[in-house]
């Protein structure tokens, strides 16, 4: 039976890190021992970070909400400073089932890494920063810079991921989070797309933040799409037009949940969605 520690500090967990070099950390487990159950991973030991209460905070700061590595979606999706972030929230809703809300962290999620994690276009639509934690001290990266491949991030040995920040968005009056799946529910995600938009008078768009999943091996962003529709009235002919950008430059694969044709299509056609997202606010 493979050992599993589980540290009440910090302190303890780099004396552990020292001690037990080939040792897997981990949070709430629901991609980690997923991945083990099919022999993709075995390592030697397991060390959770579930009792270290410094990693599950969430607090407001100069303008930005912290979010702990090691809060899980259940506690974030009810978390009024989360509130703030409509498009970050509506993703996290959307994850798993209550079961996997209730035991999956943010953190978790991030490090994983997958080209399909629901927080991450909302993540880098907002420019987040991961906040990393060793002995030795603490730094910043943007979320865009820590993730440098599918399930590759640039985290060091003996080193985790304490927080994100986020700033708050309010440059924007349209956040939008979308999923397509291939059912309604506990689907691992086809395509999603995060969405910022700042609309001015008229339905001007003055400011445009886009980011995509499951399109190429790292979250996409297209600032052809974003800089096609600045200036311009929020219109059926210039969503057509931006998404016709989006279709000529993702990367998708081809696997057993959709073709990549398939996914470029959709791609496309979720940003024609936010004429209907910008009515409903309206309205």
């Amino acid at each position: 039976m493979r050992e599993v520690i589980l540290p009440g500090s910090l302190e303890e967990l780099w004396r552990l890190l020292s001690d037990r070099p080939q040792a897997r950390v981990y949070a709430g487990g629901t991609d980690l021992l997923v991945r083990m159950y099919k022999g993709l991973l075995d390592p030697e030991a397991l060390i959770c970070l579930d009792r270290i209460e410094e990693l599950k905070g969430v607090g407001e700061q100069d303008g930005c909400v912290r979010i702990g590595s090691c809060a899980t979606y259940g506690r974030l999706v009810e978390e009024p400073l989360v509130r703030c972030l409509p498009a970050l929230r509506k993703a996290i809703g959307q994850i798993g089932s209550p079961l996997v809300r209730n035991m999956g962290t943010i953190g978790g999620n991030i490090c994983t890494a997958s080209p399909a994690g629901d927080t991450l276009p909302p993540l880098y639509a907002m420019e987040a920063e991961v906040e990393l934690l060793s002995r030795e001290g603490s730094r910043r990266a943007p979320i865009r810079e820590f993730i440098t491949g599918p399930g590759a991030t640039c985290l060091k040995r003996a080193e985790i991921l304490s927080a994100v920040w986020v700033k708050k968005p309010q440059e924007y009056n349209v956040h939008h989070f979308e999923k397509v799946g291939l059912r309604n529910a506990l689907a691992c995600s086809v395509v999603t797309m995060a969405a910022l938009l700042r609309l001015g008078p008229g339905g001007m768009v003055e400011k445009a933040a886009f980011a995509w999943g499951s399109v190429a091996p790292t979250v996409f962003s297209c600032p052809e799409a974003q800089e096609a529709l600045s200036g311009k009235p929020l219109s059926a002919a210039s969503l057509s037009r931006a998404a016709d950008l989006v279709r000529n430059v993702v990367r998708p694969i081809s696997d057993v949940r959709a073709d990549a044709d398939y996914r470029r299509a959709v791609a496309g056609n979720l940003l024609l969605r936010l004429l209907d997202v910008a009515y409903e606010r309206k309205g």
